[in-house]
């Protein structure tokens, strides 16, 4: 597979042509730099579903069609490349990860995949023994499927590790567990109090079990060590080259730093980091936007116009925000704001033409996040802000009460979802949830139905980051196993072409780039990725299995499988 794909790449990286005397056009204003055929193409436009053939010119699509069309328009330098018999698509983006922790996944202790408590201490000694370091930081585990049936604790780390401070982050990012060393350096006794929007779990005798929630993580943020700006720009580098392998042209990245604006700008500018990024930054960041306005980097391909806020924690910690106790614990979960810290921030974003991008995964949360999105809304009108439509989205949209899903559409609110996240919390979730909330859990096809786009992530790293995990969840809504369970609502599954614009034309609208990007289009950037398989055809179960074959951004290559 996609050996003539590779050898055709290569002739365009050494400029010559390939074409046959009976394919040259006469006029070479007509010809394209390059041609892609030979295997099936999905456009995302509802115009042309599909196509034989494409012609990019100058990192635009200048045809879409017949391969006959597109034979006309090969000339002398025209690059033709044959997929082989793979399948071309419109660039795939992820609505929802977040960039540096991708890359720091990749340069760190990764827990992913760990097995029980006692597999987390096998691999803790295993890595402490290669690597040196002053404080040994990890990231990745889920405990819901652990035999031991518990979070970790911070004696189960200092049965390994006494003498090291050690801090490991929960897969999705709103916990974490360090051990006694951590505690003792950081201050934290049976006496700190959890702050705002966190907590500190503590055993029957009041002492601290090593677990903190939400904000209470900022308690241990001293230990670690000060970024430096080279440990940025590789974390950053690594995490667009995973992402190019894995097929996504583009990434919203999440809850960004300004330092890191600045520096995937100058990354992008000097070829290293190769994707597509729109930006959400941090609130404490806010004023740079509401003050210079949105930013765009001289290549246009890093796009800074959106703050990213959060209403509450996580399903699996107990900290998403329930109307309703949880099933299996004596908590409604957790606020990480309040409605009058937050308010002036959206009046100020709905002024300036900021987007506002909100984290909210219980149903309490989401409900919280309509009522200050609509306030904001009627009390300024949209002859009143700069842009009328303003776009604003709602992260997650996991736990939503049936009642609720109707109000995204009046409201104009975009749903970002990640379909992984269904399929790894199946096995948690009716536990946290009881059956009848079960119902607005992850529904995607309810939110669809309503007239609201759903723009489709991952998550990354709090999930792997695969745009075909992230296609077969969303398709299938089973986990990798095969496995769904009775009462995981199989009707909330959405179809294949849905499926596609999910992470292609609809992150491009929910990014205010519908006219540049997100479908094979004639004037549309030439943002392209195929993969090995054809994903509205094949099997279900093939599709995690299979990979992608290149990736492709404004006409340039930039991943080829080999």
């Amino acid at each position: 597979m996609m050996r003539q794909f590779a050898l055709l790449f290569a002739a365009l990286v050494l400029g010559t042509s390939i074409a046959t005397a009976q394919d040259t056009v006469e006029s070479t204003a007509q010809n394209a730099d390059v041609v892609i055929w030979g295997g099936p193409i999905y456009t995302a436009d509802d115009a042309m579903p599909e196509a034989e053939a494409v012609a990019i010119r100058g990192g635009r699509f200048v045809y879409v069609g017949s391969r006959v069309g597109a034979e006309a328009m090969v000339g002398n330098a025209t690059t033709v490349m044959s997929l082989d018999g793979a399948a071309l698509f419109p660039g795939f983006t992820d609505a929802h990860a977040h960039m540096s922790g991708i890359g720091d996944r990749e340069l760190t202790l990764n827990l992913e995949g760990t097995a029980s408590i006692e597999d987390m201490k096998q691999t803790l000694l295993a890595w402490s023994s290669d690597h040196g370091v002053p404080l040994l930081y990890g990231r990745g585990w889920i405990e819901t499927h652990w035999p031991e049936a518990r979070f970790p604790t911070r004696w189960d780390i200092d049965a390994v590790l006494p003498d090291v401070p050690v801090i490991l982050t929960r897969a999705d990012g709103h916990a974490l567990v360090a051990n006694s060393k951590a505690l003792e350096m950081a201050g934290v006794d049976s006496q700190t109090e959890a702050p705002y929007g966190g907590d500190i779990l503590k055993n029957a005798l009041g002492e601290p079990t090593g677990m903190f929630i939400d904000a209470a993580m900022s308690l241990l943020q001293g230990l670690a060590p000060e970024q430096t700006e080279a440990d940025l720009d590789r974390q950053l580098t690594v995490a667009s080259d995973v992402y190019a392998r894995y097929g996504w042209t583009g990434m919203h990245n999440m809850s960004v730093p300004w330092t890191h604006v600045e520096a995937l700008e100058m990354l992008s500018g000097t070829g290293d980091v190769k994707i597509r990024v729109y930006n959400s930054i941090e609130p404490g960041d806010a004023d740079k936007l509401f003050v210079g306005g949105q930013r765009k980097s001289e290549n246009g391909h890093i796009v800074t116009r959106a703050i990213k806020l959060y209403m509450d924690g996580a399903l699996g910690s107990r900290g998403a925000a329930l109307l309703e106790p949880y099933a299996d614990a004596a908590t409604s979960g957790l606020l990480l704001t309040t409605k009058e810290e937050t308010l002036p921030l959206l009046r100020k974003a709905i002024s300036l033409g900021v987007q506002v991008n909100m984290h909210a995964i219980g149903d309490r949360g989401n409900r919280l996040l309509l009522d200050w999105y609509e306030e904001v809304m009627e009390e300024i009108p949209s002859v009143e802000r700069a842009i009328a439509e303003p776009r604003w989205r709602d992260e997650h949209t996991q736990i939503v009460s049936p009642d609720d899903i109707p109000r995204y559409k009046a409201l104009g609110i975009i749903s970002s979802m990640q379909p992984s996240h269904a399929i790894g919390d199946l096995h948690f979730a009716p536990d946290r949830l009881g059956e009848d909330r079960l119902v607005g859990a992850y529904a995607w096809q309810s939110f669809i139905d309503s007239g609201v786009i759903v723009a489709g992530g991952s998550d990354a790293p709090v999930e792997r980051g695969d745009p075909l995990i992230e296609f077969y969840a969303a398709i299938y809504r089973h986990d990798l196993a095969g496995f769904q369970g009775d009462n995981w609502h199989a009707e909330e599954a959405v179809s294949r072409s849905d499926a596609l614009k999910m992470f292609t034309l609809w992150p491009a609208t929910a990014s205010f780039a519908e006219d540049e990007l997100g479908s094979i289009s004639v004037g549309k950037q030439a943002d392209l990725t195929a993969f090995s398989i054809d994903l509205m055809k094949a099997d279900p179960a093939a599709i995690p299995k299979a990979n992608a074959v290149m990736t492709m951004v404004g006409g340039e290559v930039i991943y080829l499988k080999e």
